[in-house]
């Protein structure tokens, strides 16, 4: 299965402030660790939500909303898509990121959906499609 693991946002990474090197040494080393073990599919950190959009679906409206984004405890500062055996596993290898990430941290992990998830309505041209649009992800140099 694969997981997206959330890492929320703080006062600090809202403000902008940037990882010691001894915070991205820890953070690449558990990375490394990720990487060796099959796990780890991609992740990135994200600039703060000030440099940010938004935009709002209202029927045919669409509405652009420029950043910054006052609730910081559901804001993101990063992520990572895990490919893992079970929720429990993802669970693991969560409670093993390095402390630096600072206190008050909060990681979320989602479950993502897979074409047998969706059933009946996923029909074999819509498979097609997808598995088409993957390969062309892929040669480009994308995440699959």
């Amino acid at each position: 299965m694969k997981v997206m693991v959330l890492v929320k946002a703080t006062e600090a990474s809202e403000a902008g402030v940037l990882p010691t090197t001894e915070e991205l040494s820890d953070m690449t080393a558990f990375n490394e660790e990720l990487v060796r073990a099959g796990v780890m599919v991609t992740g990135e950190g994200l600039h703060p939500s000030r440099e940010a959009k938004r935009v709002r679906f209202d029927g045919n409206d669409r509405t652009v909303m420029d950043g910054p984004f006052d609730e910081v405890g559901t804001l993101l500062s990063g992520f990572w898509i895990w490919q893992v055996s079970s929720m429990d596993e993802a669970v693991g290898w969560v409670k093993r990121c390095p402390s630096s990430m600072g206190d008050g941290t909060v990681l979320e992990i989602r479950q993502l959906f897979e074409a047998e998830d969706f059933g009946d309505a996923y029909t074999p041209e819509l498979r097609e499609r997808e598995q088409r649009m993957r390969s062309e992800v892929t040669a480009a140099g994308g995440v699959q």
